[in-house]
């Protein structure tokens, strides 16, 4: 299971970043914990685009406007990065600066999803007499 392997790095770069921040300070821990979060995405790509087909596929079959798919894969990608950059941030201490990373990924998917609540509202508003 793969799982084990995503565990097993962690604590191996939780444990060097503790040791590396009685040392050197908080500063490098921060980018050790950056690497870390980077490698992990990496070791995922591959399994991203295997979902990514899956939804595509599906969307194909279910004859769904890829315009509300590729939207809601970005949305997703931004809930993800969003998340990421503002842990990151936190694990630097400035819990203020991920506040307003986690406000601007807010703002985005709001701005995605402003052509899907307009095509919401114009079927209901044509199902009205």
């Amino acid at each position: 299971m793969e799982i084990f392997q995503f565990v097993g790095l962690a604590l191996i770069t939780t444990v060097l970043i503790v040791t590396v921040k009685q040392l050197e300070g908080m500063h490098i821990g921060v980018l050790i914990s950056v690497v870390f979060g980077a490698i992990i995405f990496l070791l995922l790509i591959g399994k991203i685009g295997n979902i990514i087909d899956i939804l595509e596929q599906l969307a194909v079959r279910s004859n769904i406007n890829q315009f509300y798919l590729a939207t809601i894969l970005k949305v997703i990608g931004i809930a993800y990065i969003t998340e990421f950059g503002a842990q990151v941030c936190r694990d630097a201490g400035e819990n203020a600066v991920a506040n307003k990373v986690e406000f601007a990924g807010k703002i985005l998917v709001m701005i995605l999803a402003l052509p899907i609540i307009a095509a919401i509202v114009e079927t209901v508003l044509k199902l009205l007499p």
